[in-house]
């Protein structure tokens, strides 16, 4: 039995966060923006929460596989192509795509249109991992596949040899 229902007092716990439209940490990278709506810090690390949108014709990471986190992405707007080994799925709006540690895997908006996605990162890890991206950025050095392999690296992550 929980002390509320003990008591009939409500207990005190952790703060609600509610981000707002425009609220959030923005995080620019090259023709993504992404903005972090829990970066793990209220969730004890378990959860890290991202709305990130791709402009058209926009590739993403090079395919690479997490050791240590499950990657979830939920379509919000256009579509979304997701390359799991040498397997592509368009993901259109409603459609959930969950990742587990060990899977290669990468996505890019092929279409004339923006998409709009919310990932997950569970735990949240890798939310550092985009910040250290947009740090590259911020001295003026260019964001080259060796300096995201590098930042991948630090997060349990490894670009896959042989990706298509």
């Amino acid at each position: 039995m929980t002390e509320e229902a003990k008591t009939g007092e409500p207990q005190a716990g952790p703060a609600v966060s509610v981000v707002g439209p425009g609220d959030g940490e923005t995080i620019v990278l090259g023709p993504t923006r992404m903005r972090i709506l829990e970066d793990g810090s209220r969730t004890g690390h378990r959860l890290a929460i991202a709305e990130s949108v791709l402009a058209p014709h926009t590739q993403g990471p090079p395919q690479h596989r997490h050791a240590e986190h499950d990657e979830g992405f939920y379509i919000l707007s256009g579509t979304v192509r997701f390359t799991v080994g040498d397997e592509d799925h368009d993901a259109s709006v409603g459609t959930f795509v969950l990742v587990p540690p060990g899977t290669p895997h990468t996505f890019a908006n092929p279409t004339d249109q923006p998409a709009v996605m919310l990932s997950t990162f569970t735990p949240d890890l890798y939310v550092q991992y985009f910040r250290d991206l947009q740090d590259v950025l911020a001295t003026g050095r260019p964001l080259t596949p060796q300096a995201g392999i590098d930042a991948m690296s630090r997060y349990a992550t490894t670009p896959v040899a042989d990706s298509t």
